[in-house]
């Protein structure tokens, strides 16, 4: 198993990162929406997945609202050498807690420059252009408009979140997607996301980022699907005194060298359980028993 990956790695400024990160999306309250329950315990999780060799934070704008960026940079900044902040835009909330495009060129500006004055950054190393399946926006413009504010050098890299394989491709048409952020875990690759009709196959885009050499960023990996009890998944997990979760995400750093599983968590404790995974070794054998 490889235990790192670069982002980007024909660019002129490739980001080299630990393949186990850190997504922030929990650390909000309930609904992903306002400040969390225990404001002390959030600020130490990122201290800690730091401290212990985690170089690749996931945030968002619209997580809180705004709730984690300024949760980062109380805790982390100023920022070490080599931590990646990789945030997301296309998206917000309305004051109901729903989730709603915010796509158009000047959406996207707008929120580029919130993340940039709420991380305080100059610049933000990697962002996901989140596509959300009831827009109206076209694709071409939403990464057109991406591709001109990393012109302008507000943005170092842009991937793509929530995609099909049609969509990437079309992305790949238009300039270099250095990630994708997708949907994907062991009980997750097959139906993940259904937009205007469209299916997406979590293999299918995990082979396209293959063959491009494009690092595939799975989300919600233990949030659904995990495998219930009687599963392979759960018989090898008890028979190596590991959680299912632990197993999941070693079995994703093992699944390909291009994923960078970024589990996420409130609690302490568990967040140091998900770093203990990446110590988890698994054979050829364990991997074709699994499946």
């Amino acid at each position: 198993m490889n235990p790192t990956l670069t982002i980007a790695p024909d660019s002129a400024r490739p980001l080299t990162v630990n393949r186990l990160g850190y997504g922030t999306m929990r650390l909000t309250g309930p609904d992903v929406w306002g400040e969390p329950a225990d404001r002390l315990q959030a600020l130490e999780i990122l201290k800690t997945a730091v401290a212990n060799g985690v170089n690749f934070i996931d945030t968002a704008d619209y997580y809180g609202d705004d709730v984690t960026n300024r949760l980062i940079v109380e805790a982390l900044h100023p920022y070490a050498k080599d931590l990646v902040i990789c945030t997301k835009v296309g998206a917000t909330r309305r004051p109901d807690k729903s989730w709603i495009p915010f796509n158009t060129p000047d959406n996207l500006r707008t929120s580029i420059e919130r993340n940039l004055r709420t991380l305080q950054q100059e610049q933000v190393q990697l962002v996901h252009l989140r596509l959300m399946g009831h827009s109206n926006v076209p694709l071409a413009e939403q990464l057109g408009a991406m591709f001109e504010l990393q012109k302008e050098g507000k943005i170092q890299h842009v991937g793509l979140s929530n995609v099909s394989r049609a969509d990437l491709e079309a992305g790949l048409k238009m300039g270099e997607i250095a990630t994708v952020e997708n949907m994907y875990g062991y009980a997750q690759r097959t139906t993940l996301r259904e937009a205007h009709g469209e299916t997406q196959g979590g293999e299918e885009v995990l082979a396209l980022c293959e063959q491009h050499g494009i690092p595939l960023v799975p989300f919600f990996s233990l949030v659904h699907g995990l495998p219930k009890a009687g599963d392979k998944m759960a018989e090898l997990a008890g028979q190596r005194g590991v959680s299912v979760a632990q197993l999941n995400m070693a079995w994703l750093l093992h699944r390909s060298p291009m994923l960078l599983p970024i589990p996420g968590t409130s609690s302490l404790a568990h967040l140091r359980e998900n770093l203990q995974a990446a110590a988890i070794e698994l054979s050829a054998e364990d991997m074709a028993y699994l499946g």
